[in-house]
């Protein structure tokens, strides 16, 4: 297994142990329901940025291999 995969796995694993105590009743996330929107909007939105910004810019040593073929082969712009 490659590493996506084992850190895919261990989230749903958490989700989903998450979801079974919820569902009993067993685990309650403390705040308000607005504080619990306003914290899962945050996270979110700073999950989002992180994934974006690596996304859209070549910042691991991978990417700029990627940025270099791609400037090779006339696919990008050359700054």
């Amino acid at each position: 297994m490659d590493k996506g995969t084992v850190i895919r796995s261990i989230v749903l694993f958490i989700a989903l142990a998450n979801q079974f105590l919820v569902s009993f009743g067993l685990y309650e996330i403390p705040g308000t329901a607005e504080e619990q929107t306003a914290f899962l909007s945050t996270l979110f939105t700073i999950i989002m940025a992180i994934i974006a910004w690596f996304k859209n810019n070549y910042v691991t040593a991978k990417g700029k291999k990627q940025k270099e073929l791609l400037v090779t082969h006339n696919l990008a712009k050359q700054k």
